[in-house]
C-alpha cells in the first residue's frame, strides 16, 4: 500500500476516536501503542491521575541520548453547537480534502508519523526516534507538562523535537506563551447602606484589574528590540469578572479571569511578581483591616511556555534540509513546543494543514499537505539510516 493510502486509512481510524479533551483518549493510545509495539518499538503508556487519559512515548532505534522526538497531541476540541456537513468523527474525502474533527489539528501529522514508523523500524538508525502522543493540549498542555517532567527520570534525553501542529509545512521557530489565571476574592457581605462595614470583593477585583491594565502598558516598553511577533510585546487582557447578587448587597465573593501571552519567560515572571506584590502590600492589608479572614487567591489555570527563537537550532537546520525551506517564521498560536525547549532541546513546529481550519466545523487537511509531510518523514528516515 502506498504511504499516502496508508496515511488516509490511519487518519480515518484516528478521527473515529472521539478524543474530545473532556472525554479521554485511552482507546486511541492503546491502539497506537499496539501498532508501534508490533514494529518493535519500546512503548511507555503513562496514565494520568484520573485514569481516563494517557501519554504515549514510543522509541524506535538505539537506546541512547540525542534522539529526535516527533510529537502530536491526541485530544481534539468539542463539536457541540457546530454545523458540520457530515459526521465529524467519520472521515470524509472530497476533492483532495479529508474532513473530520482533528484532521488538521493534529491527527493528520500523527497519521503520517504512524504510516512512516515502519520505515524507521526497518532501518538501523544512527539515533533514536521517539514518537510522542499527549493528552489535553487543548486545555492547557497538561499531558505534555507531565511528560516533560517525567522524561529526565526515565533516563531519556532527546536532542531535538518536531511538533506537528498545522503550519502548512512551514518551519515555525517561535511563538508566544499562553498563561491563564483566575483570581478569587473573598470579602465580607453586608447591607449596601453601610459600605464601610463590609469588604466589597468586586471593588477589590476591579482594583486588581486596573493594576493589571497598568502592567499591560508597561509590557509594551519591555518588547525585545528584535521581536518578530505581532504585536511585538507581551499582551495581557481581562476575560470574565463575576461577583455580586443584588444592587443593595455588598458582594462578598468575586472572581476575575485573565490571560497573558508572554514573549519571554521574564515577562511572565515580571507580571506575576508585580501583581502578587500589589496584593500582599496593598489590597490584602486594606481588606483585612475590616475583615481578618479576607483573602485573594491567584489560581494557575494553565502556564504554557512560549517557544523562543534561538540562533543555534539543530531542529530548524535539519527540517530545513528535509523540506527545502529557506527560512523560519513565528506565529501567534501556542503549542507544546516551549515545554520541550525548556528541557534544553532544539525545537521547531512543522506539520500538515492550516491553523485556519482548526477548531472549525468541517475541519480538513489536504492530501497535498499530507504528501509533503510524508516526504519530510521519508527523508528523515533515510537521513537517520546508519551507514
Amino acid at each position: 500500500m502506498a504511504l499516502i493510502d496508508d496515511t488516509k486509512t490511519l487518519l480515518g481510524e484516528l478521527i473515529s476516536f472521539a478524543t474530545v479533551s473532556s472525554d479521554g483518549n485511552l482507546e486511541l493510545i492503546a491502539w497506537a501503542a499496539d501498532r508501534l509495539g508490533d514494529l518493535g518499538a519500546e512503548t511507555r503508556v503513562m496514565v494520568d491521575e484520573t485514569g481516563s487519559k494517557a501519554n504515549l512515548f514510543a522509541t524506535i532505534g538505539p537506546n541512547e541520548d540525542g534522539g529526535i522526538v516527533l510529537s502530536g497531541h491526541s485530544d481534539v476540541v468539542p463539536v457541540a453547537d457546530q454545523d458540520w456537513s457530515s459526521d465529524p468523527f467519520r472521515m470524509r474525502e472530497a476533492d483532495g480534502l479529508l474532513y473530520g474533527r482533528g484532521a488538521c489539528d493534529m491527527k493528520g501529522f500523527i497519521a503520517a508519523v504512524l504510516a512512516t514508523a515502519p520505515l524507521f523500524a526497518a532501518s538501523k538508525l544512527s539515533r533514536p526516534v521517539h514518537i510522542c502522543l499527549t493528552y489535553d493540549e487543548e486545555v492547557g498542555c497538561l499531558g505534555a507538562r507531565k511528560l516533560v517532567s517525567e522524561l529526565p527520570g526515565m533516563g531519556v534525553r532527546p536532542a531535538l523535537a518536531v511538533i506537528g501542529e498545522p503550519t502548512e509545512m512551514r518551519i515555525i521557530e517561535g511563538h508566544k506563551g499562553c498563561c491563564e489565571y483566575t483570581t478569587s476574592f473573598r470579602g465580607l457581605e453586608g447591607h449596601g447602606s453601610a459600605p464601610d462595614a463590609g469588604v466589597n470583593a468586586v471593588e477589590y477585583a476591579l482594583r486588581y484589574g486596573m493594576r493589571l491594565m497598568e502592567l499591560k502598558e508597561q509590557l509594551k516598553e519591555r518588547a525585545p528590540a528584535a521581536s518578530r511577533f505581532d504585536p511585538p510585546w507581551t499582551t495581557l487582557q481581562l476575560g470574565r469578572l463575576m461577583g455580586g447578587v443584588a444592587h443593595n448587597v455588598i458582594p462578598g465573593l468575586a472572581s476575575l479571569d485573565w490571560e497573558m501571552r508572554p514573549v519571554t519567560e521574564a515577562d511572565r515572571a515580571y507580571v506575576c511578581e508585580a501583581i502578587d506584590a500589589y496584593v500582599h502590600d496593598e489590597l490584602l492589608p486594606a481588606m483585612r483591616a475590616v475583615h481578618p479572614q479576607a483573602s485573594i487567591r491567584r489560581e494557575v489555570v494553565g502556564e504554557v511556555a512560549g517557544l523562543e527563537p534561538v540562533e543555534e537550532n539543530e531542529a530548524r537546520r535539519i527540517v530545513a534540509e528535509l523540506t527545502g525551506a529557506n527560512g523560519a517564521d513565528v506565529v501567534s498560536f501556542g503549542t507544546e513546543a516551549g515545554l520541550f525547549q525548556q528541557l534544553g532541546m532544539s525545537v521547531v513546529v512543522c506539520g500538515p494543514g492550516s491553523i485556519a481550519q482548526a477548531h472549525k466545523p468541517d475541519e480538513f487537511v489536504s492530501l497535498d499537505q499530507l504528501g509533503a509531510c510524508l516526504a519530510m518523514l521519508e527523508r528523515l528516515a533515510g537521513r537517520l539510516r546508519a551507514a
